[in-house]
């Protein structure tokens, strides 16, 4: 069939589909699903990893997945849970946290047209297809655990695949840097093995992706297929503190200027084109905290060619910090401002607010210092999605919103009713605590084309090797299960 009678037939029959519902608008909640297990069993990820964490919890527990979340192209996405299971106390040194290996997870998203007549316009079905340990070709800084009434830091996989886990135990940084050859004891050391990721996107080639982090801040790109780390940007010096401790607290305490202990690089966008990246920090810097009010947090843009950056600042409206950045495309970008109430805090949610800015005249701040200088430099912004409101005008109780919404990814077009709508998916950090936090679930917004000037990511497919084709996909994935198994 010619390709433009293909697409008519596919739209027709999609309108055709969605006849069962009402017609939808922009900014309309059109579908929710979850996910509370895969294939290895429920609460349980695809690593393979077997045994406990130092504090009882499983190595490969699920959780925490909507800390990043990426669109992959099709109907996959990535997403990143944090440090690890750290909810669950057993030694106050390291804030509890464990040596749970860093790792991004594979899923299918796949949203339907709801034919019942009844529920929301569309249905969701999430499953997880795979999970990556990140890694590092070269030595990584380890805590030896001496004082602190724990073994070494590095996981015990290290020595099982030969090669250098990221891990989330805070005691993870030395003061030596074998990738750049010179010594770097400030918590921007690449060669630290303690990694929190938080943002994460896809590059367009497909083939790696970029992920943000709470303790350098870092950003690092890994291999999509292997999770090794590829390359390691150098951000501004003025993020990152200088006097490191295991203890969060402490590390506060013991520092001027940088960013806040566990509030590092929250969010990462990547610009259709594929050739910037946009972090944003969580909070603001120590050097910026304001006398009062909700003070500014520094945007980052990087030049993926060259790491040149440059900096912005965003000023805090009614949320206690930013969880996560989404690009619009090449200048405009969606950012998710949230306060830390609701399901997990046990509290009612108030503040998870989706704004939207223009970088386009924005000042660039890198020589500024202070909140009064970022306020007055701030880019303009407008409120754009208010997720509280929505969900609760759909019977979702204040104290059932997560308090962790923080993942932000916008998925595939759908036609609804002949009119072109663009998803907005929302996830959340459910801190691997499903009994007090909730499941892992993702929340898909109708964004209308009317309402952006939005230019779609283009990501390519990741080849599949051509003999796999000969086999059917049968074949296929019990290749793919055994490649995890390999890397695990």
């Amino acid at each position: 069939m010619h390709k433009k009678l293909l697409l008519s037939a596919v739209i027709a029959s999609l309108c055709a589909a969605t006849s069962v519902h009402a017609s939808i608008t922009s900014g309309q909640l059109i579908a929710i699903g979850e996910l509370t297990g895969s294939s290895a069993g429920v609460n349980a990820d695809l690593s393979g990893l077997t045994g406990l964490l130092e504090n009882g919890v499983a190595a490969n527990l699920l959780g925490g997945i909507g800390s990043g979340l990426a669109y992959a192209g099709g109907n996959v996405f990535i997403a990143t849970p944090d440090r690890g299971p750290n909810a669950t106390a057993y030694n106050s040194n390291v804030d509890d946290t464990t040596s749970y290996i860093a790792r991004f997870q594979t899923l299918t998203l796949d949203l339907s047209v709801n034919t019942s007549g009844s529920g929301y316009a569309y249905n969701l079905t999430p499953t997880l297809t795979g999970t990556t340990l990140l890694s590092s070709a070269t030595a990584l800084n380890y805590g030896t655990g001496v004082g602190l009434g724990l073994g070494n830091g590095a996981s015990a996989l290290n020595a099982v695949n030969n090669t250098n886990y990221f891990t989330g135990r805070s005691d993870n940084f030395g003061s030596a840097n074998p990738i750049a050859g010179i010594a770097d004891s400030s918590s921007a050391n690449p060669s630290n093995a303690r990694f929190d990721p938080e943002g994460v996107r896809v590059s367009n080639d497909g083939k790696s992706v970029f992920i943000s982090d709470e303790y350098g801040p870092y950003v690092n790109q890994f291999d999509r297929a292997t999770g090794e780390r590829i390359r390691s940007f150098a951000l501004p010096a003025n993020l990152a503190v200088e006097n490191l401790s295991a203890s969060g607290a402490t590390e506060i305490s013991n520092n001027t200027s940088g960013r806040i202990a566990n509030k590092g690089m929250e969010g990462l966008a990547i610009t259709p084109d594929g050739k910037t990246l946009v972090g944003i920090m969580q909070a603001p810097l120590e050097q910026d905290q304001p006398a009062s009010g909700k003070g500014d947090v520094r945007i980052v843009t990087i030049d993926i060619a060259t790491g040149a950056t440059k900096e912005y600042a965003y000023h805090l409206t009614n949320g206690s910090g930013v969880s996560e950045i989404v690009a619009i495309n090449d200048h405009e970008f969606l950012i998710d401002e949230r306060d830390g109430k609701g399901l997990g805090d046990g509290s009612n949610a108030a503040v998870k607010q989706i704004f939207k800015i223009d970088l386009s005249n924005a000042t660039e701040v890198s020589n500024l210092t202070g909140a009064a200088a970022l306020q007055a430099a701030a880019v303009p912004k407008t409120l754009f999605l208010d997720v509280v409101q929505v969900l609760n005008a759909n019977g979702i109780a204040k104290s059932q919103i997560p308090a962790k919404l923080e993942g932000l990814a916008f998925g595939q077009d759908i036609i609804d009713n002949g009119l072109l709508f663009h998803t907005l998916f929302v996830a959340n950090d459910n801190d691997f605590v499903p009994g007090i936090a909730g499941s892992n679930k993702f929340y898909v917004f109708a964004i209308a084309d009317t309402a952006l000037n939005f230019q779609a990511q283009q990501i390519s497919a990741v080849p599949v090797p051509a003999a796999a084709w000969l086999f059917g996909t049968g074949l296929i994935g019990l290749m793919t299960a055994a490649r995890k198994r390999a890397r695990s």
